[in-house]
């Protein structure tokens, strides 16, 4: 049941971000033929508002075929005044914007609908003292909870160890130990540690671990709106910054995922609870839109880079060079697909 959930999952995010395409599209008076969500041969179609819309037999994307665009041969072109091509460069780039907008517009509802939903957030109650510490030496104890830091109220693990990491000399902290409140004062060190790329890096830290202790953070309209922003920024972000480390091979490609990875995370996610699918569907909403705003030619980030070029020179590029370039795209873009299918393959087999 979750690995189906996690399939209409991946569905509806290709769905939200072709129905992006398809509005803009009839905004700018372009016709669309054809809407699938999935590639290959067609299991169920039917024909509404001069459209076929259809599901197919590879649920592994979707497209919109509008009238005058054929990314398989890009010389199959139209210039009717309902087709794409007879379009301006930035009507068409407006077109091609809308789909990955349509998912980070996702991610925003989906982060804002967790908030309300009352989102879990790490209590900053300590699990693990590292011995010889300065955690350790001032006399911090498991099951102890921060309090404050210097008088300023900490309610969350993530407060906490960002105050200690922006230190620059030693900091107070009144501790909640059995009921009582008692006071510590230490010096952060610089210490070895790893990021979420599992880079090693140095940072201040004062030697102690997360009990794991959660709580439900209450959060008003203007808060949730802030929540559901400053998630969107942070996936897209977290998505850009793990791209260039991928690109600059500070990341392994072993670490690339493909279709099988989203899927049994999605499945993961989804046996934890509807708070936990909603998170990481937000996640690849993200994903969707920042990896089709890359200027691959397959992708809707190399028909932008097609009509930027358009704008500026006040020409199309010639047909040879849009055939290479899509040949080019195509490659590129199956190579990634393969490369994270291999990966997921080693991963199941260990």
């Amino acid at each position: 049941m979750s690995w189906l959930v996690s399939l209409l999952v991946l569905s509806a995010l290709i769905f939200f971000h072709e129905l992006g395409h398809y509005f803009a599209a009839r905004l700018m008076r372009v016709h669309v033929e054809v809407f699938s969500i999935g590639f290959g041969k067609k299991i169920a179609s039917f024909r509404k508002w001069g459209t076929e819309w259809s599901i197919s037999m590879i649920p592994l994307g979707g497209y919109v075929k509008m009238k005058g665009q054929n990314d398989i041969d890009p010389t199959d072109i139209s210039m009717d005044d309902n087709s794409y091509n007879s379009k301006t460069p930035m009507q068409r780039i407006f077109i091609l914007l809308a789909g990955p907008a349509a998912n980070f517009i996702l991610a925003f509802v989906l982060y804002f609908i967790i908030a309300l939903g009352g989102p879990q957030i790490l209590s900053p109650v300590i699990g693990t003292v590292v011995k010889d510490s300065p955690a350790y030496v001032a006399g911090f104890k498991t099951n102890d909870t921060i309090k404050s830091i210097n008088g300023v109220e900490i309610t969350t693990w993530k407060e906490m160890a960002k105050i200690i990491e922006q230190s620059n000399d030693s900091l107070n902290f009144t501790l909640i130990r059995d009921g009582f409140l008692e006071v510590k004062t230490l010096t952060p060190k610089i210490s070895q540690s790893t990021n979420i790329f599992n880079e090693i890096i140095q940072k201040k830290m004062i030697g102690i671990g997360s009990g794991g202790v959660s709580h439900t953070l209450e959060l008003n309209l203007s808060q949730t709106l802030s929540y559901a922003t400053q998630q969107t920024i942070f996936a897209s972000t977290l998505i850009f910054t793990s791209l260039e480390k991928l690109i600059t091979g500070d990341v392994p490609a072993k670490e690339l995922g493909g279709v099988i990875s989203i899927v049994k995370l999605t499945s993961d996610a989804t046996e934890a609870g509807w708070m936990s699918v909603l998170f990481f569907a937000a996640l690849i909403s993200v994903n969707l839109g920042v990896l089709n705003l890359l200027p691959i030619p397959a992708l809707d980030g190399g028909h932008i880079m097609f009509n930027i070029y358009e704008f500026f020179t006040k020409r199309a590029p010639s047909e040879a060079v849009l055939i290479k370039l899509t040949i080019i795209g195509w490659v590129m873009l199956f190579s990634l697909m393969g490369l994270g299918l291999f990966n997921d393959i080693n991963r199941l087999m260990g």
